[in-house]
């Protein structure tokens, strides 16, 4: 039975959505480990960045993960259409099937993450009258150049790194995508960012092109830290998980980028840990 976290008539259907392959197989095993430890009571659904998940398919069958199977021909047209010049980087847009999943609120998160604490209190928001989309904090980087200045929805728009998010189909959906792009892809190639940039841009145009309401976590849920970024400082370390400086709880941090294995920072040695809890638990 999948986590429903309120009680209703008809309870909603919440789960987890990450991408991967074999390729990021070093950063899913300690997501997966760092899942279970902390969220194994909400369903986690595995996209297939591409066909290479030989060992994915294997790491899903050891931690009880769900590899989703879904159509994809059209989000990859969309893809290619946007991003003719990088076939390989442009499937980066097939995490947006989260919006697929039979779901009625997903959370979504990039596989070059470890989850920190229990997610149950980050569910439920959307579609509350003051959420549409869940983010960590406010980002104004990889986004857009200086010419979004010229557009009314974009001057003022709240931008967000899209490794994390929290929404429902119902609210954002892949016709969504389509329905914009269609409508306003002359714009969005003026304001985009360049520079192996492909998700990111596009979820934050569709999304304020909308005119949904973005709000950051802290916002949410009482409490909550919008700190995610793998060189936080001043973090502690409490029995129930980790604080910011502040106090405020931090649910998961992220290492944007693939930047390379985590070294010496705060987190990394919680990432090792559960490195070495997931290989362990594949020999098994």
């Amino acid at each position: 039975m999948g986590f429903m976290p309120e009680t209703a008539t008809a309870p909603k259907k919440y789960g987890i959505a990450i991408i991967a392959n074999d390729r990021v197989i070093d950063w899913l095993l300690p997501f997966l480990e760092s899942y279970i430890a902390t969220n194994a009571a909400i369903p986690l659904y595995l996209i297939p960045y591409d066909d290479n998940i030989s060992r994915t398919r294997r790491a899903a069958a050891v931690f009880g993960v769900e590899i989703a199977s879904l159509d994809s021909a059209e989000l990859d047209a969309l893809a290619k259409r946007l991003y003719p010049f990088n076939p390989g980087h442009r499937r980066r847009l097939r995490k947006l099937l989260a919006l697929a999943l039979p779901l009625d609120e997903v959370i979504y998160l990039d596989v070059d993450t470890i989850m920190l604490r229990d997610f149950s209190d980050v569910l439920g928001h959307v579609g509350a009258g003051t959420t549409d989309f869940l983010v960590a904090c406010r980002c104004l980087d990889y986004i857009y150049n200086s010419r979004h200045r010229n557009y009314d929805f974009l001057r003022a728009a709240f931008s967000f790194n899209d490794g994390f998010f929290v929404t429902s189909r119902h609210v954002l959906s892949l016709q969504d995508f389509y329905n914009v792009i269609a409508k306003d892809e002359r714009i969005f190639h003026e304001v985009r960012q360049r520079g192996g940039l492909f998700a990111q841009p596009l979820t934050n145009f569709v999304v304020h092109r909308r005119g949904l309401k973005v709000a950051p976590l802290p916002d949410c849920v009482s409490g909550a830290s919008g700190e995610s970024f793998y060189k936080a400082e001043k973090v502690i370390f409490a029995p129930d998980g980790p604080l910011d400086a502040g106090g405020r709880r931090i649910y998961f941090c992220h290492w944007p980028g693939l930047i390379g294995l985590p070294r010496r920072r705060i987190f990394d040695g919680l990432w090792h840990q559960y490195a070495r809890q997931a290989a362990a638990r594949m020999k098994a």
